[in-house]
């Protein structure tokens, strides 16, 4: 991961790159818990003050505990091919941690905005379904397309989010065809 200088200029830009309706509601939270072994941390979106989501370093143990599970049973020959099997479970249950956050930020600073929506990465699509340059006219393409359906619901609260704040309803797109 690109070491950062600090989360509060990663936080800066994550909250101006927010769309207009959502700007000063949307906040990203990280803390350390430097006295703590390694250091370990957690994160959040946060929607008035409610966490949507968060990422705790309770995560990396649960998924440490999994890969090792795979591994011990013969069931994957390498570290790689248990977290390939397992991803769909992780992406499903939000099963990340605060680093898998932070990195999740810093390759979303380095795509387009297209590239991002389109990321294997839910992390990153929910950061990019929040930001300004996804204008309406994308917006009401995604809620058309209806893909968004098939994620996880913890991505799906962000694009209804997006559409609710932004008054897109799929029953207002069919009626306008």
């Amino acid at each position: 991961m690109e070491h950062y200088k600090s989360w509060s200029g990663i936080k800066g830009r994550l909250e101006e790159s927010l769309c207009d309706p959502l700007k000063n509601r949307i906040t990203y939270f990280l803390t350390r818990y430097h006295k703590v072994h390694d250091a370990y941390g957690r994160a959040a979106i946060r929607l008035e003050g409610k966490e949507l989501v968060c990422f705790s370093w309770i995560e990396m143990y649960r998924q440490e505990y999994a890969v090792s599970q795979i591994t011990r049973n013969n069931l994957a020959s390498s570290y790689k091919e248990a977290e390939d099997t397992l991803k769909s479970d992780w992406d499903k249950n939000c099963t990340y941690y605060d680093m898998d956050f932070l990195e999740a930020v810093q390759k979303f600073f380095h795509l387009s905005i297209q590239d991002a929506l389109e990321s294997d990465n839910y992390i990153i699509k929910v950061l990019a379904v929040l930001d300004r340059r996804v204008g309406k006219r994308t917006l009401k393409q995604i809620c058309m397309k209806m893909e968004y359906l098939n994620y996880p619901d913890w991505v799906k609260q962000f694009y209804q989010l997006r559409f609710d704040f932004e008054r897109i309803t799929l029953w207002d797109l069919r009626l306008s065809l």
